[in-house]
């Protein structure tokens, strides 16, 4: 973890504890619930998670720690035209709420006075001096979305009321095409705003479209570059139109809405197939609708434009050569572990192989690759199909994800059996797969037997080539990244523009952190030694740790210092 977090950490329990808000106890059970489930979430939020306090209390507590006044924030104390000086995108990313402006001065608040970064952009973006009050991050949302709703209402004329759902015409499955918002001007309103939603979060790049109802609106957003942006706000009676409209292009039952569906949807954007996977959530206003959006000509199928450097790349390479044994790649939900693997099948993939892979779902159709998916109501799991596919005379074996003890065994009997297997695990970082693998009932002298190497990975924002500029960070960041090894005299970051939505971001590259064990660590795992020795020694014999190749991307200017921090504090 990073000196600021751990600082941090430290500072915040202290003062809670001053407080008398909570306890020693408390605060070492939330460190461990932290540390055990890889939580990214901060400890004042564990805190008040686990019922611990109160939000108004970490921010209250904060505020005194920080030498910075504390305030209920509400829509009666603030300026809109104050509002109206920073962009809506900054705003809602950072959860930052400009309350008034007098001469050059700001009050803005904020719920983590501790971002030197945050408050160095705040200036930066709004010309003017700074003063800062901490509240909830709860409050600063409420204030904002009071505020901000009109400012990206997406108006549409022609909008009916109870529209009869009998009057739908069903895009053609696989035929689809979207990508002319005139040819299908003449459809129903409700086609052509689903239409709408689905043809721009194709075109902005998003990997997901949120559609979710409150008591008041429906509100759609798009995940972009890993970041949630509110993109439009319908009128709150189209929700139930919407949503049917969803379900009857990704075939489900439009009369169920007490359960939780999940299909696909295949369209055409611009002449080319798109995959959209439908999920579908009851929820307390209503049902969510949540659309992954996979778009197969973006898979990058090369190893070389996935970020890695040069000595991990060729690294890399020689383990998933190996004739067997396993190679694991780690990191969180959306850390790009698929598209590592499929970049990785695609440099293996020849005649003289059978490489053979199960999936939920498949995300990517390959040529010369056999793929195979789940599927769960029948009786068809990872640890079924990967037990059948062992008589498919197989030589590569990739399996989406090491979910439980009879997947983990059978994967690992099928590497020890001459085959080589790449899978995924959820760990925070490259040692910790061997502990995951422990926990799933594995023999230690199996996982010494069988695991070749494990690549830990993140995607961090890169810097909008069109906006990037030099800027100086202050001295204490710059020891840091000394202590941590890095050497960069050069230091980046975007200022914001159209073309990235004013954050200062466009696109996203992985850093990595490749784990080779060697004879020392699998002796220490027939010993099952702590994770922490297991790092200890791996750093020892020269793995790179993730906020190392980071700071690499930060000399080479293509990542900010900040992204490093941000993505890696809950990964060390």
């Amino acid at each position: 973890m990073s000196q600021i977090a751990v600082e941090k950490k430290m500072q915040l329990g202290q003062l809670l504890l001053a407080r008398g808000v909570v306890t020693a106890e408390q605060i070492e059970k939330a460190l461990n619930e932290q540390k055990e489930k890889g939580h990214h979430k901060l400890l004042g939020e564990l805190l008040v998670e686990m019922n611990y306090c109160s939000e108004n209390q970490i921010a209250s507590a904060l505020a005194q720690g920080y030498g910075v006044p504390y305030a209920q924030v509400s829509p009666k104390i603030c300026d809109p035209k104050a509002i109206e000086i920073l962009p809506r995108e900054f705003l809602e990313e950072h959860i930052v709420l400009p309350l008034f402006k007098v001469y050059d001065v700001l009050t803005v608040a904020v719920s983590e006075p501790t971002n030197v970064f945050l408050m160095d952009e705040i200036e930066r973006i709004s010309g003017c001096k700074i003063q800062v009050v901490c509240s909830t991050a709860k409050d600063i949302k409420a204030t904002l979305q009071i505020y901000l709703p009109a400012a990206n209402v997406f108006v549409i004329d022609d909008i009916i009321d109870d529209e009869g759902l009998e009057d739908f015409t069903l895009i053609e499955k696989y035929t689809a095409d979207i990508s002319s918002l005139e040819e299908i001007a003449g459809q129903s309103p409700v086609v052509r705003l689903v239409n709408y939603l689905l043809y721009n979060a194709v075109r902005e790049n998003a990997s997901d479209i949120h559609i979710e109802p409150d008591d008041k609106k429906l509100r759609v957003r798009y995940r972009v570059d890993g970041r949630l942006y509110e993109r439009i706000c319908p009128p709150h009676q189209m929700h139930a139109a919407v949503v049917s409209r969803v379900k009857i292009m990704a075939e489900l039952d439009i009369a169920q809405r007490r359960l939780p569906q999940d299909g696909s949807i295949h369209v055409l954007v611009e002449g080319r197939p798109i995959d959209l996977r439908v999920s579908v959530m009851p929820g307390n206003f209503g049902e969510k609708v949540v659309i992954r959006i996979i778009d197969p000509q973006k898979v990058l199928f090369n190893l070389e434009s996935l970020g890695f450097t040069y000595e991990n790349l060729k690294l890399f390479r020689q383990v998933i050569q190996s004739p067997n044994g396993i190679v694991l790649v780690t990191g969180p939900t959306g850390s790009g572990k698929n598209t590592t693997l499929y970049a990785a099948l695609a440099e293996l993939n020849s005649e003289e192989v059978n490489i053979c892979t199960v999936e939920d779902p498949v995300e990517c159709n390959m040529a010369g690759i056999n793929q195979f998916q789940v599927n769960k109501n029948a009786g068809f799991e990872f640890s079924t199909a990967l037990r059948s596919l062992l008589r498919q005379d197989p030589d590569i074996i990739m399996v989406g994800e090491i979910r439980d003890e009879p997947t983990a065994n059978i994967a690992v009997q099928a590497a020890l059996t001459g085959h080589l297997v790449l899978s995924t695990l959820h760990t925070n970082d490259a040692p910790g797969a061997i502990t995951r693998l422990l926990d799933l009932s594995v023999p230690p002298y199996l996982v010494g037997a069988s695991l070749i190497a494990v690549l830990a990975q993140r995607l961090v924002r890169k810097i909008c080539p069109n906006c990037k500029t030099k800027y100086e960070l202050p001295a204490s960041v710059k020891r840091i990244i000394a202590e941590l090894g890095g050497k960069v005299t050069k230091f980046y970051r975007g200022v914001g523009c159209k073309k990235c939505r004013n954050t200062g971001h466009l696109g996203r590259i992985a850093i990595h952190e490749l784990f080779v064990p060697n004879e020392e660590i699998f002796e220490m795992i027939n010993e099952r030694a702590s994770l922490k020795k297991l790092r200890h020694e791996a750093l020892q014999n020269g793995m790179v740790p993730l906020q190392l190749d980071g700071i690499e991307k930060v000399k080479a200017g293509i990542i900010s210092v900040e992204e490093v921090l941000r993505i890696t504090q809950a990964a060390d």
